[in-house]
């Protein structure tokens, strides 16, 4: 019998120390249960992406002494593999490879290094990684033979279908195909559909080598991207034989031999995902940044009230400060609905009205600026004194504040720079409207969290006499589907939404520069990994 463990670990990007201890835990876990092989997963020592931190030499350095560390408190019956970044000593190419080291007792560590390195949407390894050569990751362990790859060598099967980048698959390469197991480290960001995705590329590799795959991992969050673990082990038909937990470190283990599996997880809806997804996002951003309280606005509209339970779920209501700041087209019900959300999820709620400050500063700039008429001018200066206010609150209690955007309003600019832009984390910006509604179901279907009249009322930004969201945009339902197909999806656009987004998308870019972080929720996010240029011509009308 061969037990093999997959010790699914959230990694702290940089604390090479928290994360030797992490790995030394999960190895002494492992160890309790009697397993031969402990599998963690791709750069679970270093954290992941590191992106600009591998200008920092010393780092590796710092890597290279912690591996040794490590492997003089592995038992002498057990066996360690663990990603890592590793020098490339040759004087070609880039300076590192993305690894996974077999470690065993007293014995040469064994390095195996990755040969496709993305650099699509969020990635970027190319920047500062070597290719490795996947022909070299075969390796034999009491007496059973191991092909390892890491995260994207399994990812280049469907060139032809579009859903590939690489022209040529490197697996198809390998003459090596006597293998009892397929070993795949990985850090795979989550979006919906993201697991299906995954599951095709291990099954076509597993057929390929007629072996059972193991897909190692990682859980957590760095800055926009959210792990979400659900590591597997799939067998040599691409059924699926063992799952870990989902957005949660967990360790679980099979046989081999037997094809033995030990514990299964409870099925998720895709909106449990969703939540579950956001609020790991906000825990760990919190976490990683050293951060243990947040804050927000409470407009009495649908957007503060998700990203408001989600603040709570994540960190506790103790550690979630609200304020309702009205304004002079603020509405009573919409203080009064602040206010009930606030008392269902046990948080406090400070009210502050702008009015004197608007007032004071309205005149000033009229005066000045010689404006007669009430304008957009107006508009805006109240939602930036509302950040002036939170802003402050961050400043004099060291509290995160959470934006509240959704991905719909990002993508048009209807939204304020400086003001309701304002924030450290924007945890639903990845969200279409829908979206953010169905979340709001998904918390009411339990007990009514959210008080009924916040989800049913038209949305408004309040910042003029009866405004409503659709005065200046698109119905919502319209809009989302827009915002799937020219953001999500690149589409050419088909119909008048999509034709009027893209010159929005254009002329507000300059907006989503600035913008706070955005929890990646899709398969292409608002922040890193959409890089669009400011000045350009590229829609220009012919």
């Amino acid at each position: 019998m061969m037990r093999i463990a997959v010790a699914q670990i959230n990694a702290v990007l940089g604390d090479i120390e928290f994360n030797k201890n992490k790995i030394l835990e999960y190895i002494e876990k492992a160890r309790q249960r009697k397993v031969d092989l402990v599998v963690f997963p791709e750069s679970s020592l270093l954290g992941y992406h590191p992106f600009d931190l591998l200008e920092r030499d010393d780092l590796v350095e710092t890597l290279e002494k912690t591996m040794c560390e490590i492997q003089k408190h592995i038992p002498s019956d057990l066996a360690v593999i663990y990603g890592t970044l590793t020098r490339n000593k040759s004087k070609k190419g880039r300076p590192y490879f993305n690894s996974a080291i077999l470690l065993q007792k007293s014995k040469k560590p064994q390095v195996f290094n990755k040969q496709l390195l993305p650099t699509g949407d969020v990635f970027d390894e190319a920047r500062f990684i070597e290719h490795g050569d996947l022909s070299k990751n075969v390796f034999k362990l009491k007496g059973k033979k191991f092909f390892l790859t890491i995260c994207e060598d399994i990812w280049a099967w469907d060139y032809k279908k579009g859903s590939s980048s690489y022209i040529e698959n490197p697996l198809k390469k390998i003459k090596e195909k006597n293998v009892d197991l397929v070993v795949n480290l990985s850090a795979s960001p989550w979006f919906p559909g993201k697991e299906k995705m995954r599951h095709h590329v291990a099954q076509e590799t597993a057929k390929h080598f007629k072996a059972p795959i193991l897909y190692a991992n990682l859980v957590g969050a760095q800055d926009e991207i959210i792990f979400d673990g659900a590591s597997f082990v799939l067998s040599p038909q691409g059924k699926k034989m063992m799952q870990c937990q989902a957005f949660e470190e967990d360790l679980n283990i099979f046989d081999l031999d037997t094809n033995e599996a030990w514990a299964k997880p409870s099925h998720l809806s895709e909106i449990e995902k969703l939540h579950k997804a956001l609020v790991l996002g906000i825990r760990d951003f919190c976490k990683k940044t050293g951060l243990t309280k947040v804050h927000l606005g409470l407009s009495g509209g649908i957007d503060s009230a998700v990203v408001a339970c989600l603040a709570v779920d994540a960190l506790g209501p103790h550690f979630v400060k609200s304020f309702a700041l009205p304004g002079p087209y603020s509405t009573e019900k919409s203080l009064e609905l602040a206010g009930q959300l606030a008392k269902n999820l046990k948080i406090e709620m400070f009210t502050s009205s702008i009015n004197k400050p608007f007032e004071t500063i309205s005149k000033q700039i009229e005066t000045e600026m010689e404006i007669k008429e009430f304008g957009l001018v107006h508009e805006n200066l109240q939602s930036r004194l509302r950040g002036l206010f939170l802003m402050s609150y961050a400043n004099h209690k060291n509290s995160l504040l959470l934006t509240t955007g959704n991905k719909s309003e990002y993508a048009t600019g209807y939204s304020t720079l400086y003001g309701d832009m304002c924030g450290g984390l924007a945890p639903i910006g990845d969200l279409t409207k829908k979206q953010v509604y169905e979340l709001a179901a998904y918390y009411n279907s339990t007990a009514k969290i959210i008080p009924q009249a916040i989800i049913d009322r038209p949305p408004t930004a309040e910042l003029r006499p009866n405004q409503k969201d659709q005065d200046t945009l698109p119905p919502y339902e319209d809009l989302d589907k827009a915002v799937v197909n020219i953001v999500e999806k690149s589409k050419k656009p088909s119909n008048e939404t999509e034709k009027w987004l893209i010159a929005r998308l254009v002329a507000t870019e300059f907006k989503r520069w600035q913008a706070a972080p955005i929890l990646k929720a899709s398969s292409h996010s608002f922040g890193r990994g959409r890089r669009w240029p400011l000045a350009h011509k590229a829609f220009k009308k012919n």
